[in-house]
Parts: structure tokens; sequence; C-alpha cells
């Protein structure tokens, strides 16, 4: 008896291989082989042994694509090429896409955050703990108007992280703090996140976009709690400065001109959004005209300024949109061999609570977490669970208003547990960000250890949401119910 017929006795040939396309994309990218090559690579190394040694998914796959003995008939593979053209490329929803971006890095050169950030020293740098706190306001604002979390966390790393090692702040906190602060870009709208998660889940826009606003602004406030106590009960990590200015009226008057013109754009993009004045696209088009706009009037735009941020932005598109088409190219040849049905199957037949399977979802996408970027993971892992999360019996209110209010709830939960990876060592993204701009003799032990208790604030800011699905429902339902 063959090795084939011995696994064969408890799975499939099919489970077989789409364990092992897993498997070999992972291995490949541990090789470091860009994303959307071993994707497509994965891809079609996958077709051609499903052609060779398959004979069960070949009768399936020719229905789609025809292929011989030597190779694949690319004539016919190129017409997936036109449907990946017209769902992806002509998207509307997707042209948000390089305008949140344009804006979030627009944003960065325009001087706002250093303003904001010159202003806000004044007014809480007296404090114990102060500018760790100034740190986590402005991350909010800025999370609130980038949605880009590199650019995030290496602003607030340039911007604070000396003033705090010379004010004598702990290193840990210091760093956990910073690292904390820029990581809400990708749940606070807008967020690029949201936008491509509306796309994949095949939900509104609008509807994510509210929904994550009171989950994103509560991390927000649990990390300011936080900082708060732990600055009563541990005084030497955060001290105050010795010298400080006398906090009046002309200090309070240039923290509101620091912060009014970034909450403007907030108000204009979300505020948009939310009164139904215009899309999510529109919206993002009205960010990025206001990020231009508050450049010119720091006197920060120039040709040079201008050249930089649009040649980053149509890096940043080109490379999220190359992998867009990779997925789903993958996810094509995967669906070709049944793997959603197969991990449907394997994932109902955990358990029989539907929330115990939802909790086990948010498990995986957080050790997966550690392997992907949060962009293969909502491509590639979204589309998948969407079937299973819309087959359960969940009691998410949608107040009459919200349609596919557990599509929405989860979307908000997945996007929780993806910023909580982001910080968790030893391979969160946003920790290598900021220790490519930390000064001399702050470690990435020092990172690790300071992000610790916000990793831990931020499981307490999923385990409320997963508690209490009315605060990702009620604010889209209510934006729609008049």
């Amino acid at each position: 008896m063959g090795i084939l017929e011995v696994l064969g006795a408890f799975v499939t040939l099919n489970e077989i291989a789409v364990l092992a396309m897993f498997l070999t994309f992972i291995f490949l990218l541990f090789r470091g082989v860009p994303v959307a090559f071993a994707l497509v690579g994965v891809s079609l190394i996958f077709v051609l042994i499903a052609e060779i040694f398959l004979d069960p998914f070949r009768s399936n796959f020719r229905d789609v694509i025809e292929f011989d003995r030597t190779g694949i008939d690319y004539q016919r593979l190129g017409a997936l090429g036109s449907r990946l053209f017209g769902n992806i490329v002509q998207n509307p929803v997707l042209v948000a896409l390089p305008m949140f971006i344009y804006m979030g890095l627009m944003l960065d050169q325009s001087g706002v955050a250093q303003r904001m950030m010159h202003a806000m020293q004044k007014l809480f740098g007296g404090l114990k703990g102060g500018l760790s706190l100034t740190v986590l306001l402005i991350g909010i604002i800025l999370a609130a108007s980038t949605g880009v979390i590199g650019a995030s966390v290496t602003l607030l790393g340039v911007m604070a992280l000396p003033a705090m090692m010379k004010q004598n702040y702990s290193k840990p906190i210091a760093t956990g703090t910073i690292a904390s602060a820029g990581t809400l870009g990708i749940l606070i709208p807008p967020s690029i996140m949201l936008v491509i998660m509306s796309d994949q889940l095949a939900i509104s826009l609008g509807d994510l976009f509210m929904g994550a606003l009171f989950p994103g602004l509560l991390l927000g406030a649990l990390y300011i709690t936080f900082i708060v106590v732990f600055g009563l009960i541990s005084p030497n990590s955060m001290p105050a400065p010795e010298k400080t200015d006398e906090v009046g009226w002309p200090v309070v008057k240039e923290v509101l001109l620091a912060v009014v013109p970034p909450m403007f754009l907030i108000l204009l993009v979300l505020g948009s959004i939310f009164a139904g004045i215009a899309t999510p696209t529109e919206a993002s088009g009205l960010g990025a005209f206001g990020a231009t706009m508050l450049a010119v009037l720091n006197r920060k735009l120039n040709f040079k300024v201008f050249v930089e941020v649009a040649r980053s932005t149509l890096n940043t598109a080109g490379y999220i949109v190359g992998i867009f088409l990779a997925a789903n190219f993958f996810a094509f040849v995967l669906r070709r061999y049944g793997g959603d049905e197969i991990i449907e199957n394997h994932i109902l037949g955990i358990f029989d609570n539907p929330y115990m399977i939802v909790a086990f979802i948010l498990f995986l996408v957080f050790l997966l977490g550690f392997l992907l970027d949060w962009i293969e993971i909502t491509i590639i892992i979204m589309p998948l669970m969407l079937p299973i999360i819309q087959g359960l019996e969940l009691a998410v209110p949608g107040f009459g208003q919200v349609q596919d209010p557990a599509v929405v709830w989860f979307a908000i939960l997945v996007a929780v547990t993806l910023q909580t990876s982001f910080l968790t060592p030893p391979v969160g993204f946003a920790l290598f960000y900021l220790k490519g701009v930390c000064p001399p003799g702050v470690s990435l032990s020092h990172i690790y250890k300071g992000v610790i208790p916000f990793v831990l604030l931020q499981l307490l800011g999923l385990g409320i949401v997963f508690a209490f699905p009315a605060l990702t429902t009620w604010l889209p339902s209510v934006a729609y119910g008049n």
C-alpha cells in the first residue's frame, strides 16, 4: 500500500493538498520570496500537481481551465486576468485606498504632528506621565487622520522618544507607549485595512468605519487609563520635568491651534461619511485634498515633497494591489481543491457553540499575525471565514438598519486582533518600525518589555468588544436610521 493510500484512510488528497499549499507558501516567505511571487508560484505549482496526480480535482478544474501534460494552457488562464481586473482594478471601493494612503503620507509631511507635539508638551509636560499622555493623544488623532501604522509609529518615535529619554523616562514604558499609540491607525477610521476588509467581505465601508470608531476609542481610553494609574504607582518611571512653564491661556490657545486643523480634517472625512453627504470613496478624495491644504498652510509643501508623497503612494498602493491580484489567484486555486469547504467543515467540527468558533478563528488570526502581514491575512483568510460567520447563529444586534451585523462585528474583532499581533513579540511589525528610529541605548528587549502591558490591554479591549457586539453596530444603525 502506497503512502497516499495510507494517508487517504485518514484524510483526503484534497485536504493534504490544501495544507501543503499553505505550508509551501509560508516556506517561500521564510526563504525571502516576495509575497506576490510566492502566492502566484504556489498556485501554479499546485495547478500542475492537480493535473498530474489528482484526477478528481482535474475533472472539477477542467470546467474552468484546460491543461495538457506539458504544462498550462496560458491562453485559457489569461481569462482569469480579465476577471481579476474587473473585480479589483475597476472596483470603485478600492479607489479610496491610494487616496487614504496619500492623505496619511501628506499629513506626515505637513508638520501637523510636530506642531501638536510641541504644543501638548507645554500643556501636559509638567505632569508625571505627561509625555506619555501627549504621545497617546497625538497617536489617537494621527490614527483618525492617517491610518498608516508604519508612518505613525516612526513619526511618534522620532518626535517623542528623544524627549522621553531626556526626561529620564523608563525605556520600556516610553517605547511601549509609542508603539501602542502608533498601531491605533490600523483600527480607528479611516483605516486602509478596513477599506480592504470591506471589499473582501462585501460589506459597507461606511458600516466598518463607523463600527470601528468606538472600539478604537475604547483602546485609546484603556491606554490613557493605564498611563495615569501607572504614573501614580511608579512615579519614577515617568518623572515630571524639573522646570515647566506655567499653563495659561496662551498655552491652551497654542494647543487648540495645533489640534483644530487635523480634527477638522477628521470631521471632513468621517463627518461627510456619517452624515451621508459623501461616499467613503468621495471622502477619501476630500481627505487627500485637505491634507494637501494643511501642508500648504504650514508652508511644508513644495515640488520635492509632492513627488516623494506621490511616489510613496504609488509604491504602497501598487504593493497592495499586487498582493490583491496574487492572493485572488491563490484563492481561486485553493477553492478548486475544495479548500473553502474543507476549512469550513474542520472549523465547524471543533465546537458546537458559535461564539467559541468565532473565538477560535480569532485565535488562528492572532497566530497567523506572527507569520503573515495583515494584507495577506485580510485578503486570503477573511473570504474563507466569511461563509462560516454567515452560517453561524450569532445574536449580533443590527437595530434593523445594519446589513450583515455579524460580519461587521467579526471584521472589527479581526481588526483588533491584528492590531494586537502588530505589538506582540518577537515579530510584531510595529516593534521593528520603532527599533529603526530608536536612539542608541534603546534595545529591542526594552521594546518587548514595554509593549507587554499594552498587549494585555488590547486583549481586554478585544474581550469587551466580543462581549458587547453593539459597540460595533450601534453607530452605523444610528447613521442609517434617520
